[in-house]
């Protein structure tokens, strides 16, 4: 077996799970993520945790949602329970087939997530991971030979990541001390508050309340109602089983008022009727991690892509209210991102100071405001 999936396995479980001797883990594993389960399965128990493994399908998902015509029960007691015991959850993503739930009902798939909501945040409430097995899926839905997609996956998943920490700092500080947030590009003019929020810095580690391997962007969670302007997001996607691509929202008053698209326009009109949350702000993002060159149409490494930003629609992450805010947090049964290239003439602004400008920060070589 090729050495960097042990690698990976060792970086999961060491520098983003911190997993340690007597830990409960629970371990997901889809379709095409056998090798780096094997080898993290082996991290676990040289670490001394305990390892409950979980088969992940999206076509055995796809085959019960078919099937089920009927109401959802509620957060059934025997999922809820392993969850709310678990010290962690670490995903392995990986399938046979990335639209293997294309053509289940959009209205199910919302139900069933909805009935789920108490099973998520429980899950959230762990140490949880989620990775991803470079698989020929993923490589195809990519566009890349499965050779040159492990090669990218690695260059994104093996790095520095103390080095990377410290550089997204720079940016932490500066939205945890700043009031407005200012996006201007192409088809983009966009404001929002981020006043009283933790600005996270996601470096792949749950000691950063990171939960992404690979991670390497800073988020933060907008004041809900203080979103106003218009947004285009032109990196392409796909969401819900659905490509889609160059999506402009307009805000006033913090909700989605109007949209377009030019292509996918389905997937996001039923993404925004989902609850009152999902046309709300969740969460601002910027990418960092420069390792991630180019997009692959899977948000684990897209919504990273050093030069871009991405918003999501629906939930907002707790970890970016501090106390005595928490009730302010968006709730949504979704979180779908959306991202955008900084490239050209965008810039990122915080309380009207330039940070970014056409995708460099303002400390790395290149930066013109």
């Amino acid at each position: 077996m090729d050495q960097r999936v042990y690698d990976h396995a060792e970086t999961l479980v060491d520098w983003s799970a911190r997993i340690e001797a007597g830990d409960d883990v629970v371990l997901r594993v889809a379709e095409g993520a056998h090798d780096l389960a094997v080898a993290v399965a082996e991290k676990l128990g040289e670490r001394g945790a305990n390892c409950l493994t979980v088969y992940s399908s999206d076509e055995v998902r796809r085959a019960y949602l078919r099937a089920h015509d009927g109401d959802f029960d509620d957060d059934p007691a025997y999922e809820l329970d392993m969850y709310e015991q678990a010290d962690s959850v670490l995903s392995l993503g990986g399938g046979r087939n990335t639209t293997a739930l294309a053509d289940v009902p959009s209205e199910r798939r919302q139900a069933a997530a909805r009935a789920r909501e108490g099973i998520r945040e429980a899950r959230l409430g762990t140490d949880w991971v989620s990775t991803v097995h470079p698989t020929r899926s993923l490589a195809q839905q990519a566009g890349m030979a499965h050779e040159e997609y492990r090669d990218f996956v690695y260059d994104a998943v093996l790095r520095d990541w103390e080095s990377l920490a410290a550089e997204m700092g720079q940016l932490k500080d500066l939205l945890d001390d700043g009031r407005e947030v200012r996006i201007v590009g192409e088809g983009t003019d966009l404001t929002m508050s981020v006043e009283n929020r933790i600005a996270v810095n996601s470096a792949a580690s749950v000691a950063y309340d990171s939960h992404n391997l690979p991670s390497g962007e800073v988020f933060t969670a907008p004041v809900v109602e203080s979103v106003e302007g218009e947004v285009l997001f032109d990196v392409p996607m796909t969401i819900s089983d659905r490509r889609v691509r160059d999506v402009t929202l307009t805000f006033e008053d913090g909700e989605v008022v109007d949209f377009s698209a030019a292509q996918g326009e389905s997937a996001i009109a039923e993404t925004l009727e989902t609850d009152a949350g999902a046309k709300r702000l969740g969460e601002l993002g910027i990418g960092m991690n420069r390792g991630i060159d180019r997009p692959t149409d899977t948000i684990l490494f897209d919504e990273k892509m050093g030069g871009t930003v991405h918003m999501a629609l629906g939930r907002a992450y707790a970890s970016n209210f501090p106390e005595g805010h928490a009730e302010e947090r968006n709730e949504s049964a979704v979180h779908v991102d959306l991202i955008r290239r900084m490239d050209g003439g965008s810039r990122l602004e915080i309380d009207g100071d330039v940070v970014q400008a056409a995708g460099v920060f303002r400390w790395e070589d290149g930066f013109e405001a």
